[in-house]
């Protein structure tokens, strides 16, 4: 288990296959809840290929010294997180 959030990834492997591939992350909280934003690919099997562009919103709990998976919403297509992107800025304006 991770102990800093630098350490927490959605990355997995299987039998030495990559299943899940982290391209980057962004930490959006910090402290007793973390919360972090994920790219990710993610293996398709019938096509023995890796997915496009995926995104993942994950919450960790930080007990003991280590960070334990708690909630997480993934984000289903571009087009989900571009309506997530603009609802937020409509929202959120300066």
């Amino acid at each position: 288990m991770a102990s800093t959030p630098e350490e927490l990834t959605i990355s997995y492997s299987e039998a030495g296959e990559e299943i899940v591939k982290e391209l980057d992350k962004v930490i959006l909280s910090r402290g007793a809840w973390t919360t972090i934003l994920y790219r990710y690919q993610e293996l398709e099997r019938g096509k023995n290929a890796m997915s496009g562009d995926r995104y993942s919103i994950r919450r960790y709990q930080k007990r003991n010294g280590e960070y334990l998976p708690k909630a997480k919403f993934n984000i289903s297509s571009k087009d989900q997180a571009k309506a997530i992107v603009e609802a937020l800025s409509g929202w959120i304006k300066d």
